[in-house]
């Protein structure tokens, strides 16, 4: 049976819905109670699966404290990267990505050196509107984009893989995670999703990582790493007839991919407004609120209006979490008196 020591809630009044069994827990309350969580000397590794801002204390706490960090959040490499890493390399543990794209190039780039590497290279499955026109898109309902033809995932991580913004993000991500210049990382559509990203060295060697699209694979790297353990699913059969299809991202019809690569060679704090303009439009849309070719509109008006109006920070000085979180309130605020619909 499952018997956690301890457990966090975001409430108190959470607390009364908790399992009978309770009284053997541990009960903390709120950020600081999962801060106490994640601290604890018996803890080994963290996974950081909180969306949004909320998750980043916490998941900094964990890695000052010494602890591995397997990272589910997107938003806080794309928000906070710089500020993650260096509390990473700072206390000598590892962050490894929770998403099969990462751990593609995790396992490519091992025993590399970067200095070899040309380019590393993303697939995206390309989302449910991969071969509509933008009129079409235009009339998107959010069942409509929320229809993956490959992965089943929750209603914000789908809907930005319909716009391709969750690509972006991964783009941004892969930057801080492995060193490399946003502008030698590539994306390519891959519909099949076998190819779950390449690495191309200097010498012309491309390096792959395939598999079937089974998330159950890079949870348990990234739960197991350094080590491997065998696995009770099925094998992938290398021999079948495989028809993998490789085509580069239509940004006209995508354009919040093209917002992404802008945020991320911009640096700063415009990454933390393009993340919390996207979560803010992709709830609009979600509710019914705005069209789907509108979620780009917000973000992109939100980045021009940061960048323009609000004090950037010197790309050459260190990045603060303060400056991150108001760049985040920033943005909500930005999107709710711009967009009411917001």
């Amino acid at each position: 049976a499952f018997k956690p020591r301890m457990v966090a809630v975001k409430d108190e009044e959470n607390v009364k819905g908790l399992p009978s069994y309770q009284g053997e827990l541990t009960v903390h309350t709120g950020i600081d109670g999962l801060v106490d969580v994640v601290t604890h000397p018996d803890v080994d590794l963290v996974i950081s699966a909180i969306p949004g801002s909320a998750g980043f204390i916490p998941t900094l706490r964990a890695i000052e404290a010494g602890k591995s960090v397997a990272l589910a959040n997107k938003e806080l490499l794309v928000m906070a990267g710089e500020i993650i890493m260096n509390a990473a390399r700072k206390s000598g543990v590892d962050i490894i990505p929770l998403d099969s794209e990462h751990i593609a190039i995790h396992q490519c780039l091992a025993g590399q050196n970067l200095d070899d590497v040309q380019r590393l290279i993303l697939t995206a499955s390309g989302g449910p509107f991969l071969h509509s026109n933008r009129d079409h898109m235009e009339k998107m309902s959010p069942a409509e984009a929320l229809d993956h033809p490959t992965w089943n995932m929750g209603q914000k991580i789908t809907i930005d893989s319909a716009t391709l913004m969750n690509k972006g993000f991964e783009v941004i991500e892969a930057h801080w995670l492995f060193g490399i210049p946003v502008s030698k990382i590539d994306v390519v559509i891959h519909p099949q999703s076998i190819i779950h990203s390449m690495v191309e060295m200097i010498d012309g060697n491309v390096l792959a990582q395939i598999g079937p699209p089974d998330m159950r694979i890079p949870i348990q790297y990234a739960l197991t790493y350094p080590q491997r353990l065998d696995a009770p699913w099925p094998r992938f059969d290398i021999t079948r007839a495989w028809d993998l299809t490789l085509l580069p991202p239509d940004h006209e019809k995508f354009p919040c991919l093209g917002l992404a690569y802008e945020a991320g060679r911009i640096g700063t704090t415009l990454p933390a407004v393009l993340s919390t303009a996207d979560e803010m439009a992709v709830d609009a849309f979600l509710k019914g609120q705005i069209g789907f070719m509108q979620i780009p509109k917000v973000i992109a008006d939100a980045m021009s209006c940061h960048a323009k109006n609000e004090p950037m920070l010197d790309r050459h000085s260190a990045l603060s979490l303060n400056a991150v979180l108001a760049a985040d309130s920033w943005a909500r605020t930005y999107c709710r008196e711009r967009f009411p619909a917001v």
